[in-house]
């Protein structure tokens, strides 16, 4: 539900809610004074007149007047008949008693039953007494006693009976109580309508406030938490997503910085390491050590090879951040990959063979089936697993295989060796950017840690997959995934 819709419900409840609470408030007085609510209508008719008694009073009066002036009008019917009709049109009947006996009756009285019994006694000469209001049958009818003496001291009584409105004599009658309870659900009805709002605005607003300020202090390690489906709910949604990306690039950054910290420091050895040797045999030459042609010789042929791994290690630097920044070229040809894996294995036994590791290729790919592979990367790719294989052999009889197979619209190689094998623990980090598992960075048993973070790179760009798999003393599998283009 929107804040708009909210707004207006709420200002409609504060409207609809102490109408109809007072009207079932008056209900509920109206049974408990009244007994019921058979009578109650015309709630909405104006009934003034049924309250204003001075044209009545003016008629009793006049009656009274007239029998004390002549006393036989008492028992006049024609007389009391006129008086009669025009209480009549004040909705009002006529009753006159002599000494408890009923002398005359409206004839809107005589057709109510049981109203003209039980009448109030006498009270006094001259008296005017108001009753409160009688119930007969399913009406109400007011009573107006006019007390006064009549020949040889009888008691004469005109009584003007007026059925009146219950409900609006009764809320005429408490509207005291009626005022209070609607001041009373008015305040009951904000105080809850506030509290609502509150709940459902200003609570959440401050939450996202609170938000603000601890991100503003650089605190992101909290979660928001503002529910609902209106804006606010839906602006804590995003507020949280915001917090929880900034925090993702806040660790990413900072796994940045420490790849870059460490990638100096591994640099900076990688590259002592030769340049330290190159060094030393080179004071060697000069300091006169190498006296001989053949000690010169062999000093300068380890000054090449060390200039050879400082060059490869340069060179794979430069590759690595033309990668990582997208600004290596690939060009892209069809290839047959049939025909490239049986040239490249054949170079490849031959150079195993020569270090006494065992080859063995079992490719089962159609020979049309063509790839789109810059030759020269992927070659790369290659060449750095089986080096990385060869680097970790420790089995007497060290052996490497090579499997290629199609997959629906994907071309499978996997290359397996049975060398020291990985950690499982480490196996899900060798594609990352600068990770060793060999901390000692020894250039017999590691490398950059650059090769596999290559191959992947490689390997997506040719829009591929690399992963592996090991297990310590087994070996490790390199799996690639390349799509196929064409099968001609």
């Amino acid at each position: 539900m929107s804040i708009r819709l909210k707004l207006l419900l709420s200002y409609a409840a504060m409207l609809v809610i102490p109408l109809v609470s007072i009207v079932l408030i008056s209900l509920l007085m109206v049974i408990v004074f009244r007994g019921d609510l058979q009578n109650i209508k015309g709630i909405y008719e104006s009934t003034e007149a049924l309250f204003d008694h001075e044209d009545v009073e003016h008629i009793a009066k006049e009656i009274k007047r007239s029998v004390e002036r002549q006393p036989s009008l008492l028992k006049d019917q024609t007389y009391l008949e006129e008086m009669s009709n025009e209480l009549q049109r004040k909705d009002s009947g006529l009753i006159v008693r002599l000494d408890g006996t009923i002398l005359y009756r409206s004839l809107s009285v005589e057709q109510i039953s049981n109203l003209s019994s039980n009448l109030p006694p006498y009270n006094q000469n001259d008296s005017f007494t108001q009753h409160p209001p009688k119930k007969v049958g399913n009406s109400n009818y007011l009573f107006l006693q006019f007390d006064f003496n009549y020949q040889n001291n009888k008691r004469g009584t005109i009584f003007i009976v007026s059925k009146i409105n219950p409900t609006t004599y009764f809320i005429r009658k408490y509207f005291p109580t009626l005022f209070l309870s609607l001041v009373f659900i008015l305040i009951i009805t904000h105080v809850l309508l506030t509290t609502f709002m509150s709940k459902n605005i200003i609570r959440p607003l401050r939450a996202l406030q609170n938000a603000a300020s601890e991100i503003k202090e650089g605190n992101l390690d909290f979660q928001i938490k503002v529910n609902g489906k209106d804006e606010i709910g839906q602006l804590g949604v995003m507020f949280e997503e915001m917090r929880s990306r900034l925090q993702t690039s806040i660790q990413v950054q900072a796994q940045y910085e420490e790849n870059r910290k460490e990638l100096i420091s591994n640099i900076s050895h990688d590259l002592k390491t030769p340049l330290t040797a190159i060094r030393g045999y080179i004071d060697g030459i000069m300091e006169g050590i190498a006296d001989t042609p053949e000690k010169n010789l062999k000093y300068l042929q380890t000054i090449a090879v060390k200039a050879d791994e400082l060059d490869h290690l340069i060179n794979e630097l430069f590759l690595y951040s033309k990668l990582d920044l997208n600004r290596q070229q690939f060009y892209f040809e069809s290839v047959h990959v049939l025909a490239f894996l049986n040239d490249w294995s054949e170079e490849l036994q031959f150079e195993l063979e020569k270090q006494g590791i065992a080859f063995h290729a079992d490719i089962h790919l159609d020979p049309a089936t063509c790839v789109l592979l810059d030759r020269d990367h992927f070659k790369r790719v290659l060449n750095n697993i089986i080096q990385n294989s060869v680097r970790y052999m420790d089995k007497q009889q060290p052996s490497i295989q090579l499997a290629a197979y199609c997959v629906e619209s994907l071309a499978i190689l996997e290359i397996k060796d049975n060398g020291s094998g990985i950690d499982p623990e480490a196996v899900q980090h060798i594609f990352e950017r600068f990770y060793r598992a060999d901390e000692s960075r020894n250039a017999n048993t590691g490398g950059s840690g650059l090769g596999l973070a290559i191959a992947k790179q490689i390997m997506e760009g040719h829009g591929g997959s690399i992963t592996a798999s090991s297990q310590l003393t087994v070996g490790t599998t390199i799996k690639l995934c390349i799509p196929i283009t064409t099968r001609e």
